[in-house]
């Protein structure tokens, strides 16, 4: 977490792999999943440095991810509500669509999500602004 200290980034993205593990019990203990409970503590440990939402949009979670530990954590958009695959680039749609959209523009969420391979049942977040700043002339 040093990298946080000495450069703010505006989005985070943690992700790799993830499986919720159905004959090991309830869907919402953390430990029924491969990789949940360690990107909840990313999450926490990002917003230990930044808790503002609008500051650093935190994108988190793989397939399967616990979608609603990841969001109480405090990741901007997570996976995955439905306990599906996330396709390989859903998060990278959803960083690129925030950072190429004006800041003083707030982000159309249900229009976002469905950029992404498996729309809502997939992705899932909070509505928030875009991150890039516009000058003039360009």
């Amino acid at each position: 977490m040093q990298l946080l200290q000495e450069y703010k980034p505006d989005i985070l993205i943690v992700t790799g792999h993830d499986a919720y593990y159905k004959k090991k019990g309830n869907i919402n203990d953390l430990h029924n999943y491969k990789n949940s409970a360690y990107f909840v503590k990313a999450v926490k440990v990002a917003r230990k440095y930044e808790k503002s939402h609008e500051k650093l949009v935190i994108i988190a979670g793989a397939c399967q991810s616990n979608y609603e530990e990841l969001i109480k954590a405090g990741a901007n958009f997570a996976s995955s509500p439905k306990r599906v695959n996330i396709h390989t680039l859903d998060p990278a749609i959803i960083a690129s669509t925030i950072a190429l959209t004006e800041r003083n523009k707030e982000i159309d969420l249900i229009e976002l999500l469905e950029k992404t391979k498996y729309g809502k049942d997939g992705m899932g977040g909070i509505i928030c602004n875009g991150l890039m700043y516009v000058g003039y002339p360009r």
